[in-house]
């Protein structure tokens, strides 16, 4: 359990952190107003309290960390105009909600809750070929200053390319915050495969040489089905330990619920279908090996509920 720092290392780590589990679900859940293109940014700008409620579920379930609903506030989803004019005052509302819901338990049952500050893939999801670093900055700046005095520590997540996870951490060093960096394998192809990608082209190995170097605070895996971040973290895992100068970085995963699609598939086009099979049962049962292999931080992405999280609490140390 979280022990009252916010600087997470390897020597420190007992038990497991629990992360949340995907916001867009259960929103749907909800009945909270949800169409592209605003995806779960639109909650946030029609039912803001459906957010929070979210955020309750997910710590009434047992998770140690919520994520702030800001992953959909991109131009992708809400449009050029809207993000320069109302960007900031919605990511700043998405803080404000999840920080609300974390003190809330602490003052009721003296637990302590952090927030992670969401900072998604600036120009789309999977597209690591969008990504464009003479503007990156511009956009990053605008989310991390207005979520900045809410969250304990960044999250980075579903990146398809180092650039990106570099762009972010760049963003966020001024701020003094712990920084995780979560990215997203490709999961079109053989989850068998000795080599493990991301939709860059870049491999694994490369991404864990890039946090050796950086001394980022946490690697997870993140947005694809579970045995495809199993694989992503048992190469990094290896490559982090063969280090001559290993880094003290924890390792985290937290996987989709999606059933098989292809890798040509653009993220948010449509409502992908969830895999029934992976029901909170299965999916705990997921978790459990990751822990057992040395895993320190796990929850779940899309399609991964507030149910989920509570089987994870259920059968974690």
């Amino acid at each position: 359990m979280y022990t009252g720092r916010l600087y997470f290392a390897k020597q420190e780590m007992t038990n497991p952190l629990i992360l949340d589990g995907g916001m867009s679900r259960e929103l749907m859940r909800l009945n909270a107003p949800f169409r592209q293109p605003e995806w779960s940014a639109l909650a946030l700008i029609e039912s803001p309290h459906l957010v929070k409620q979210v955020h309750h579920d997910f710590i009434a379930a047992g998770a140690d960390i919520i994520t702030t609903n800001s992953y959909a506030l991109v131009p992708f989803h809400i449009g050029e105009e809207r993000f320069w004019k109302h960007g900031a005052e919605l990511a700043a509302l998405a803080g404000r909600l999840a920080r609300e819901a974390a003190d809330a338990e602490t003052k009721a049952t003296g637990r302590k809750i952090l927030v992670a500050g969401s900072l998604p893939p600036i120009f789309g999801s999977y597209e690591p070929q969008k990504f464009d670093d003479r503007r990156v900055q511009q956009y990053l700046t605008v989310l991390v200053t207005a979520l900045a005095p809410y969250v304990d520590v960044w999250l980075a997540e579903t990146l398809s390319l180092i650039a990106e996870a570099v762009a972010a951490r760049e963003a966020t060093k001024s701020t003094g915050k712990p920084f995780w960096a979560a990215f997203c394998p490709d999961d079109g192809g053989d989850a068998s495969a000795s080599i493990v990608r991301l939709r860059s082209g870049e491999t694994v190995e490369q991404v864990a040489e890039w946090t050796n170097a950086s001394h980022i605070d946490a690697l997870l895996f993140n947005c694809a089905r579970p045995a495809y971040v199993e694989g992503a973290i048992k190469i990094a895992k290896e490559t982090i330990e063969r280090s001559a100068k290993q880094s003290q970085c924890v390792l985290g995963v937290y996987a989709n619920a999606f059933a098989p699609k292809s890798n040509e598939s653009a993220a948010n086009e449509s409502i992908s279908a969830v895999d029934e099979a992976l029901d909170p049962k299965a999916y705990g049962h997921h978790v459990g090996k990751w822990v057992s292999d040395g895993i320190s931080i796990v929850g779940g992405c899309c399609g991964v509920g507030h149910e989920h999280i509570r089987q994870l609490k259920a059968v974690l140390p």
